[in-house]
Parts: structure tokens; C-alpha cells; sequence
């Protein structure tokens, strides 16, 4: 397992390699090579995750003197959701080094969301480790600093639907109507779509494992079309 391009990549040295080949074994591997000396990545994501929230919370109240409480925490929760770890993983392609199944890596694993978030989170615990809390903290805030500006101008901190319905009904006195149009796969993984209409009219389309995710990812595209329309905050 060659990580040095990964090491380049994040500008750091591993003192002690098993760390960082552990933050990047997926439960799945260990099922099919139950020889393998590391165990999997699962408690390195637990660590990485308090760190995440921890320096985040620290990068906001630094510099955010003014937001209120509220506004820091709903920063925090979009700068450290699933999607938004997830693309910086991409960013550094942590997918191709992971070690995965056979079978996870044929159905899409090392492009696969959750998966990568947790690589993310284990990695972030791997680098606590091994090399302290600041160069945890450096990488993080190299990470976050460039999407903040777009998270506040966008406003996607705050709740999708809230936001949807705040804007069309100041300007059209009307309220949003969602409506699930898809359901499908068995009762333990179903995927639901939902549409969300403004009048009579679909103005976004969302998919999730239950009906609450499909309506915020509606309402987040019905956002993205409404905008250069002309739609803002009153």
C-alpha cells in the first residue's frame, strides 16, 4: 500500500504508517481478508469526528465574533455534514487509496458518500495522533476557510425547506407543496422521491432513504433555480 502521494497531498509525513492505513480500511476488507494485521477504520472515525466538531466550533468563534449561538451551530453542522466531508475526501482522492471488498469497490464504495465521509473523520483522528491537534487543525481550516463565504452568501447553513418557504411566501404569499411521486427497494433500504411544487409548477426533485431527506434535497435544488429569478431574503 503506497500512501505517499496521499502524504504529498496533505503535506504530511506519517510517523507511525499503521495509523494512516487504518484510517483507510473500510469494515468491508476485513470481512473478506480476516488475516489482515490493522483492524478497520470505525474508532478513528469516532475520534476524528470530536475533533471536526471541536475545531470547527473553535474556527467559527474566532472568526464570527458577532454570530449568535444558533448561527454558529447551524455553520458548524454544514461545514461538517456528510456531503460537504465527503467532497473534501474527493478533493484529496481519498477514495482510490481505501481498502476496500471486492464487491463494495465493484458497486461504487470509493465514490459512495457515507463511505468517504467516514475515511474523512478517520483520517482527521489518524492525524491527531500522530501529529498533534495543530496540524489536525491546520488541515481542517485549509479545508473549510474557502467554503464558508459561499455557505453564508447561499445560506445553505440554514434549513432547506424553511428557507424555500420563507422566500415564496414573502414574495408570493404562497407555501411550497411537496409530494412524494417515487418509492422503491425493500422496507429496510427504501428510496424515496419527492417533488416540490411553487403553485402548479415542480421547481425540484430529491431523492432519500426517507421522505424528510427527499424534501430538503428538493427544496435545495427548488433554491438553486429560484435564485436567479430574482428570489432573495426580504
Amino acid at each position: 500500500m503506497n500512501l505517499s502521494e496521499l502524504e504529498k497531498t496533505l503535506g504530511i509525513t506519517f510517523i507511525d504508517k499503521s495509523l494512516l492505513q487504518r484510517a483507510l480500511t473500510h469494515r468491508s476488507y476485513l470481512n473478506e481478508n480476516p488475516d489482515y494485521p490493522l483492524s478497520d477504520n470505525e474508532r478513528l472515525e469516532f475520534l476524528g469526528d470530536a475533533v471536526l466538531d471541536f475545531l470547527t466550533a473553535k474556527y467559527l468563534y474566532h472568526h464570527f465574533p458577532e454570530m449568535a449561538e444558533g448561527g454558529l451551530t447551524s455553520l458548524r453542522a454544514a461545514l461538517v455534514k456528510r456531503e460537504t466531508l465527503a467532497r473534501f475526501a474527493t478533493a484529496w482522492n481519498l477514495g482510490e487509496h481505501l481498502l476496500l471488498s471486492r464487491g463494495e469497490a465493484e458497486s461504487g464504495g470509493r465514490e459512495r458518500e457515507a463511505i468517504l465521509c467516514a475515511a474523512f473523520e478517520a483520517l482527521m483522528g489518524a492525524i491527531l495522533l500522530d501529529q498533534g491537534l495543530q496540524a489536525a487543525e491546520e488541515l481542517i481550516v485549509r479545508c473549510i476557510e474557502p467554503g464558508v463565504g459561499r455557505i453564508l452568501e447561499e445560506e445553505l447553513y440554514r434549513d432547506a425547506k424553511s428557507l424555500l418557504q420563507e422566500l415564496i411566501q414573502g414574495q408570493l404569499q404562497i407555501t411550497p407543496v411537496y409530494r412524494t411521486v417515487a418509492e422503491r427497494g425493500p422496507d429496510h433500504a427504501k428510496e424515496f422521491t419527492v417533488e416540490v411544487l411553487i403553485g402548479d409548477e415542480v421547481y425540484g426533485r430529491g431523492l432519500g432513504h426517507n421522505k424528510q431527506i427527499a424534501e430538503q434535497e428538493a427544496a435545495k435544488v427548488a433554491l438553486q433555480r429560484i435564485r436567479p429569478l430574482g428570489f432573495q431574503k426580504p
